[in-house]
């Protein structure tokens, strides 16, 4: 057995573990007995009083069993799968007999809840262990696939987003040719992922969720609360949520943060003075959503509503499970908008079309010639975190002016940046490439059209709302959802604020008609719209 065994990290000082021994039951363990395996369901936490426990990655077709963790007396075993309901992929295996305390999930969520203290150390110590784990046991799942595929960069997405333990293996080096061969993988299966010896072919990230037990399992249990959208607003609501005792449950079609987990570089949110990347506001939102409780499936597709019952509206979800709520919070964002060029679906496909500017998205590009098109805060964000990264951006907006749409902050870094060329009024009408994007067309006001290099397109153009699911729900004439002071004069009675026509429906963040397409005033949609959650819900 290999030893990659993780420091100890956070630990409970005496007094805290007799307070968190009282909230489970005392066992006996015997040598060799397993704890959990790779597959199971679920597991608890537990606190070792006399007995040793090692936690080890299993052996794989590439790698031998490795020990990531050992645990003694006085330590807590477990990490963050503890909170998300992931299946397990570790053995937890007593290697010296003696007692430990088993804790439930469901206790455990008291036990964050009431012990604010032990709440922010095994919060804590759960977040170094999926960061340990990640790095020296992401074997547990095994990604292979091409780097220029757009199937291969939504996977990878996927994983990086919920904090995933995975490995991953580029399909034209050595290593990803090897495993390939050892799980029998053609190059028209890939991407591919393998869990716990499962090959899932073609794997996307709902097949991830799937084998990782990360889809919706209606389990029989009553929901308060179910917030559909996992952007900066519908993160906030669950957090909100959960944390003023709803039930709550988070559903997302692709996965955690919306647009802004795609932002490179956030540097107007308050209390992140040297700015923040989406991905890392993201990560930091959903551990404090999991600490409250909320129950997160992602990606989960929902379908549309029923609104048969005033006081108990469902949500439909594709996979044809229904949830039954008291209250439905819409934060479904809104979709990106794409070029229309013909050649536009095949770049895209093989991933040279960007919708965003992630680590993951501008780390192919440095000293390449790159374009990005947008004139709002987004598109810049993209253009300064490309050119830090030492590609050569050229910046196309349609508009003449770049400070139209653009916060200030942005425009003059931008002029002043040797890195970035600037074309105002001007659009792209050809993408040029075999397989692969080498140069674009674009035209100016006078009709002259200039041939550029470019080796990747990120696309920053706005977007659409994300609300044909929100069916018997008011919507404008662009598909944004009306609510409150914007319902039509003849609606019944005075609305809640966020209030849609149905009662007990709300919509937040950049779905809701008027709304401000900012990462603040989507926060404070979702927080403020409990307020009218919990107005709503008076009466029950």
């Amino acid at each position: 057995m290999d030893d990659g065994a993780a420091p100890r990290g956070p630990v409970l000082d005496d007094e805290q573990s007799r307070r968190l021994v009282e909230y489970g039951d005392v066992e006996h363990v015997e040598l060799g007995q397993d704890l959990y395996t790779p597959g199971d369901g679920s597991y608890d936490l537990f606190l070792l009083l006399t007995a040793r426990v090692d936690i080890i990655r299993d052996a794989t077709a590439i790698e031998p069993e490795l020990l990531v963790y050992q645990g003694g007396p006085g330590d807590f075993l477990g990490e963050l799968s503890l909170l998300t309901g992931q299946h397990v992929y570790l053995t937890a295996r007593v290697v010296s007999a003696g007692t430990l305390v088993r804790i439930g999930s469901a206790t455990l969520r008291r036990v964050l809840a009431e012990q604010p203290d032990i709440a922010d150390l095994l919060l804590e110590a759960f977040g170094e262990r999926r960061e340990f784990i990640r790095a020296v046991a992401g074997n547990a799942l095994e990604i292979v696939g091409r780097l220029d595929t757009a199937e291969t960069l939504d996977l990878r997405t996927y994983v990086t987003q919920l904090l995933l333990p995975h490995s991953w293996l580029d399909a034209a080096s050595s290593s990803g040719r090897s495993l390939m061969t050892s799980a029998g993988l053609t190059e028209d299966e890939l991407p591919a992922a393998i869990v716990d010896g499962t090959v899932l072919r073609r794997a996307t990230p709902g097949t991830i969720a799937k084998a990782l037990g990360l889809t919706y399992r209606p389990d029989g249990s009553p929901v308060d609360l179910v917030v559909v959208g996992a952007g900066p607003a519908g993160l906030a609501a669950a957090v909100y949520g959960a944390s003023e005792g709803l039930v709550t449950v988070l559903l997302d079609r692709d996965g955690l943060g919306g647009q802004a987990a795609k932002s490179a570089r956030i540097e107007n949110y308050l209390g992140f003075p040297q700015g923040v990347s989406g991905a890392h506001l993201t990560r930091l939102a959903m551990v404090q959503a999991l600490k409250f409780g909320v129950r997160i499936h992602s990606p989960c597709a929902v379908a549309g509503l029923d609104l048969s019952d005033d006081r108990r509206p469902s949500v439909l979800l594709e996979n044809g499970s229904r949830i039954e709520c008291r209250a439905v919070i819409a934060a479904t964002g809104a979709h990106y908008r794409r070029l229309d060029i013909p050649q536009w679906p095949a770049f895209e496909k093989s991933g040279c079309i960007r919708y965003a500017a992630t680590e993951l998205d501008v780390r192919e590009y440095e000293d390449q010639p790159v374009t990005v098109v947008g004139g709002a805060n987004s598109a810049g964000q993209a253009a300064l975190s490309l050119a830090a990264r030492g590609a050569t951006v050229d910046l196309i907006i349609r508009g003449a002016d770049l400070g139209a749409r653009m916060s200030s902050y942005l425009t003059d870094r931008i002029r002043a940046h040797s890195r970035i060329r600037l074309h105002t009024g001007s659009v792209v009408r050809e993408l040029a490439g075999d397989g692969t994007l080498t140069s674009i067309v674009v035209e100016r006001r006078d009709r002259r059209q200039d041939r550029l290099a470019c080796r990747a397109l990120f696309c920053f153009i706005g977007a659409d709302p994300v609300s044909s699911w929100l069916t018997g729900v008011t919507k404008d004439d662009e598909g944004f959802v009306l609510t409150d002071s914007r319902l039509p004069a003849e609606s019944s009675g005075t609305p809640l604020p966020f209030q849609t026509s149905a009662p007990r429906v709300f919509a937040v963040g950049d779905l809701r008609s008027g709304s401000t397409k900012r990462v603040a005033s989507a926060v404070g949609d979702g927080a403020g719209a409990l307020a009218s959650v919990h107005a709503a819900l008076a009466g029950d």
